[in-house]
């Protein structure tokens, strides 16, 4: 099974949807309605955060409740574990349940003796974990994928990009009037000498101003008395 493949199995669609949703707002469709605030997410709509009267057009739909733990959105292990793989995300116990993080929580500093933080935000965690939340893995996950992918970049690619370089480097040399050949490869050296303009030479008028030796200063006489 191909990378691509594996990613689109692990991530499901509506993850990057829920972690963009803001929650805990009131609902612009049952503005009036007691419970107006919205804290449910419908994955198979995906269409942003729902109030509880919102549930009634999603009654065969996959809906979950987001939950609040100061100021940031969590989300009940029980709940998301049946969708979603959550390994590697640190858990909490809150209310008497266990809950995850949705997205990355600040944290100015470490604290002291702390020897495993998250792999995105550097965040303290229990040694048994690598992220602090779902956004967390999402990312971290992605750029693991991102360098593996590099690293099985085809070697024509990499040739193709010394060919380049190399007709960058014999374009430098016919332009320069210096021989860039003589010194080590730089790419830097080679665009500053096919921008840059040579130093003209110096004219006689210059040469000679700088070559002009400034006079024995003499005193003037002094007046009589």
């Amino acid at each position: 099974m191909g990378g691509e493949d594996v990613d689109k199995e692990v991530w499901p669609p509506w993850l990057n949807s829920l972690l963009r949703t803001t929650f805990f707002v009131p609902c612009k469709f049952h503005g009036d309605s007691t419970k107006n605030e919205c804290n449910m997410y419908c994955l198979d709509c995906m269409n942003g955060p729902l109030c509880s009267s919102c549930l009634v057009s999603h009654t065969n739909h996959h809906a979950i409740q987001i939950r609040r733990s100061s100021y940031h959105d969590v989300i009940r292990v029980s709940e998301i574990q049946r969708v979603l793989d959550i390994s590697g995300v640190q858990t909490y116990v809150i209310n008497s349940a266990k809950v995850v993080f949705l997205n990355e929580r600040p944290q100015p500093r470490p604290g002291k003796g702390v020897t495993n933080m998250c792999k995105v935000c550097d965040r303290s965690l229990l040694d048994t974990f690598a992220f602090c939340s779902l956004g967390c893995k999402l990312a971290g996950c992605a750029s693991s994928l991102s360098k593996r992918r590099r690293k099985s970049m085809p070697t024509q690619s990499i040739s193709g990009m010394d060919d380049s370089i190399s007709n960058f480097q014999r374009n430098g040399d016919r332009n320069s009037t210096s021989n860039i050949s003589d010194h080590p490869y730089d790419e830097d050296s080679i665009l500053l000498d096919s921008i840059s303009p040579p130093t003209p030479p110096p004219t006689g008028v210059n040469y000679r101003t700088a070559n002009r030796r400034k006079g024995i200063p003499h005193r003037a006489p002094m007046g009589i008395c």
